[in-house]
């Protein structure tokens, strides 16, 4: 490669960061640009990315040879400036893999400070203390990733973002620091937040150190006095249950679901924690689940009872018939005040269907519901368990109306697999069948199929 094609490959490069264009920047080192291309400030154009906080371009670069470690004008490195932001999503990406045998322990003990410093300091007095401006700083929630966000903090000019806590959890892990699970769970419940980076990232590496004595120290916090500290244990014993390891006994599966039994059985002061405990055990078999779920029946909050129906229900095809108790329950929940019970309680009827007229009425109501989001809850299970009545199609018919989307597809859908003789008018209410963002929907698929059938049946 010529020095001017080399140059036009850069500019090609420089522009594709720019604009934030990954699939451009990956096709760009492609075709012979310099990862380390480097830009009119005099930095490489890692750097570009990094304080873009564009996770996505700078996992391109580091992919196609950009150096985190090159030492910077000022002393810095890529790496340092992207643990620096406070993005654990940039931090991961600019870090690249194996960085544990990539990186002299001097410099993984210099990051791990580095982290460690910003956490501690807080966002806001780091950036104070480097540029001196007094003040309060500009906050913005910012997406750091597809499922959960950070605080981007602006002061005197600098930005960074709150994740610090995320960033030291990770390179804790990916330098085999084995940090002590009380500090864990301290950094997690810090933020209150779920959402937050900080809580995910220790949720996720405590979710993979299976051993007795994490168990043992994770559990203890079952009783802590703060609800946000039991809400994250249950999002670990969550976490446990979601991804098994490849040896079903170090999995603690069972030991999870006997806990939430007995958590469930003694309750929770806080509702929300109850609820979310409740749910969690629903997503596992366990044979005192429906027990749990007829105590909880009659819950005062309906967040509680919204996590109910499921855990009267059996999972194993086929569906076990349900016992009277739950049955009666169910009806009763199907009747409740607020619309998330009902219409749960009506997903799982629509799962346990016996065939009864009086199962088929309570779906019926439940698909003519006064709340627009029951009756698209409700729609979506017909659309998964097909119900063969009249009443059932004709209310599926009533929802082709509606301005919700996803419900015009699935009453349709569900009367597709009807084989009602109203499909066709069905599917041309949903719409155009070309439509971003569903080019592999199941239920646009079946509509395409069912029309070309029709087409070319004589």
């Amino acid at each position: 490669m010529t020095r001017a094609q080399r140059s036009t490959a850069g500019t090609r490069l420089t522009a594709a960061v720019r604009r934030g264009d990954a699939e451009a920047v990956t096709a760009s080192l492609t075709a012979g640009a310099a990862p380390d291309t480097v830009t009119d400030d005099g930095l490489p154009v890692l750097c570009l990315a990094i304080a873009a906080y564009d996770a996505a371009v700078a996992e391109a670069l580091v992919e196609g040879g950009a150096d985190p470690d090159r030492e910077l004008p000022d002393g810095t490195t890529p790496l340092r400036r992207a643990v620096e932001g406070g993005s654990p999503a940039v931090a991961s990406a600019v870090r690249g893999r194996e960085s544990r045998l990539r990186l002299p322990e001097a410099e993984r003990e210099r990051l791990l400070a580095l982290a460690r410093w910003w956490y501690e300091r807080g966002v806001e007095s780091g950036l104070r203390d480097r540029t001196g401006a007094p003040g309060p700083a500009l906050r913005t929630r910012m997406p750091d990733d597809e499922y959960h966000h950070a605080t981007q903090l602006t002061l005197g000019g600098l930005t960074a973002r709150d994740g610090h806590g995320a960033i030291l959890t990770d390179l804790e892990w990916a330098f085999r620091v084995l940090t002590p699970v009380d500090e864990l769970v301290a950094r997690a419940v810090a933020c209150r937040d779920p959402d937050h980076v900080d809580w995910w990232s220790a949720r996720w590496i405590l979710g993979r150190r299976r051993s007795k004595e994490t168990w043992t120290a994770l559990t203890t916090h079952r009783h802590a006095p703060a609800p946000e500290t039991r809400r994250f244990v249950v999002d670990v014993l969550d976490t446990y249950l979601m991804w098994w390891p490849s040896s079903h006994r170090d999995s603690y599966v069972g030991e999870t679901a006997d806990l939430l039994v007995a958590w469930a059985t003694e309750g929770d002061d806080d509702p929300g924690v109850l609820a979310e405990v409740l749910r969690v055990l629903s997503e596992t078999e366990h044979r005192q689940s429906e027990a749990v779920g007829l105590r909880h029946a009659g819950h005062p909050d309906p967040r509680v009872r919204a996590r109910v129906p499921d855990l009267l229900r059996g999972w194993d095809p086929p569906v076990p018939p349900l016992s009277a108790e739950a049955r009666a329950a169910l009806l009763v929940l199907a009747r409740d005040a607020d619309w998330l019970v009902r219409a749960g309680a009506g997903r799982v009827l629509t799962a346990v269907h016996d065939g009864s007229a009086e199962f088929t009425d309570v779906v019926v109501t439940l698909l003519r519901d006064p709340v627009a989001d029951a009756r698209g809850f409700v729609a979506e299970g017909v659309a998964n368990d097909v119900i063969r009545s009249p009443a059932v199609a004709d209310a599926l018919v009533a929802l082709l109306d509606e301005a919700d989307l996803g419900t015009r597809l699935n009453a349709a859908y569900a009367l597709l697999r009807l084989d009602d003789p109203r499909t066709g008018e069905a599917i041309e209410r949903v719409g155009p069948l070309s439509r971003p963002g569903y080019e592999h929907d199941h239920r646009l698929s079946a509509f395409w199929t069912w029309q070309r059938n029709r087409e070319n049946t004589p």
